[in-house]
């Protein structure tokens, strides 16, 4: 008996060693999102995208722990969040999180801890241009929301000026300030520059001034509440410019889309649609409202490809932060979000090179209208009552 075992525990210490299948083992990944706080109804849309992925990766086989915090909207919190994650909870990767200012500052620390980060959606431009090996990027970053965008109203009209109006949030100035510059290169003449405290409860005497100055077009960058507030009182000070023209966020919301008086022919840049044509999207967009209720914006989309990714990675790198680290730097995917690849060009580190759309709402239905290989409609040009 006893030579019986002498001759077994070798081989049974061997086999404790073997790799297990991501798929039976207990890997985590963690996922930091804003599910309280301002920013929660944006939230929300990722969660969802997530809860999407989590069933499509169970019907390949494929499963893990999937460690949930909620970052409230704030860099501190998600600071600490990332800290339970990487120290505490010893995750193996972290997807998210959704604002900017919270994912500038847990990729400082993702790096610090050599966890591997995967953004969804977060667009500050200095987030993946700080070299940062272990953190990577799926959507365009910012200065394709503000170049994007302006190049769509140059090809519908000939407008002479700009206005800016945005939030002094991360997001906010990163987009206005490019979009300033690239505007100014396009021989636009910037009139207003304006940015506010987000939550503010009325905007009237600033929308009034940019009346004044009599924009051909006026440039917004929010979240959800201020977009509609800031579209809202627009209409109400009279301010009618050839096109508003909102840089993502809270202007790309079932929100600020249901808001039918105000969002009507409100120009949009959004990193997806369902009618991109890309592997899946438009059933994507199916399950989503059939199981949800409403349409998905790009922050759904985001989410779910992002985890739809590292489901795939950690499926087989298992849980080791290394290999996933070269997994996700060395593979490429194609997936709801078209083709996906994190580079490093142009002062960039793990950037996927993504193509942005720019949709308007025409009577309550999202038109995809710009860049022309992609429009499935004409735009409305210029805003009705424009002079």
């Amino acid at each position: 008996m006893v030579k019986l075992v002498r001759w077994l525990l070798p081989s049974l210490l061997a086999a404790a060693t073997l790799p297990v299948p991501a798929g039976a083992a207990d890997v985590k990944v963690g996922f930091v999102n804003s599910v309280t706080g301002p920013e929660a109804p944006i939230g929300e849309a990722l969660t969802n995208g997530v809860n999407l992925a989590l069933d499509d990766l169970k019907k390949k086989g494929i499963t893990f722990t999937l460690v949930r915090q909620d970052d409230t909207g704030k860099p501190q919190v998600a600071m600490t969040a990332l800290e339970q994650l990487a120290t505490g909870d010893e995750v193996s990767a972290v997807v998210g999180p959704y604002a900017s200012a919270p994912a500038n500052a847990m990729a400082k620390l993702a790096q610090q801890y050599k966890v591997p980060l995967l953004i969804p959606v977060a667009s500050k431009e200095e987030i993946t241009r700080m070299g940062y090996d272990w953190v990577f990027r799926l959507n365009a970053p910012a200065h394709s929301y503000a170049q994007d965008l302006i190049d769509a109203a140059l090809a519908f009209g000939k407008p002479k000026s700009i206005a800016f109006i945005y939030e002094s949030t991360d997001f906010g100035t990163s987009v206005a300030s490019i979009g300033k510059d690239y505007a100014a290169k396009k021989g636009l003449k910037v009139v207003a520059d304006e940015s506010y405290q987000k939550g503010a409860p009325d905007y009237r005497s600033t929308l009034t001034s940019i009346r004044a100055k009599n924009p051909d077009l006026v440039f917004m960058v929010s979240y959800v509440t201020d977009a509609v507030l800031l579209m809202r009182q627009s209409r109400e000070v009279g301010l009618k410019p050839m096109a508003f023209l909102g840089g993502g966020a809270g202007f790309d919301t079932s929100q600020f889309q249901s808001e039918r008086d105000i969002s009507n022919h409100v120009f949009c840049v959004t990193q997806w649609t369902p009618d991109s044509g890309n592997p899946g999207a438009a059933d994507f967009a199916l399950r989503y409202q059939a199981r949800f209720g409403k349409r998905p914006t790009y922050h759904a989309a985001t989410a779910y490809e992002a985890m739809m990714i590292m489901g795939d990675v950690v499926s087989k790198a298992g849980g080791d932060r290394k290999k996933i680290r070269e997994a996700l730097a060395t593979g490429s995917w194609t997936g709801i979000m078209g083709p996906v690849k994190f580079e490093t060009f142009e002062g960039f580190t793990n950037q996927n090179k993504h193509t942005m759309e720019v949709i308007q709402y025409q009577d309550g239905k999202v038109v995809t209208v710009f860049p022309p290989q992609l429009a499935k409609g004409k735009p409305v040009w210029p805003f009705p009552g424009f002079k």
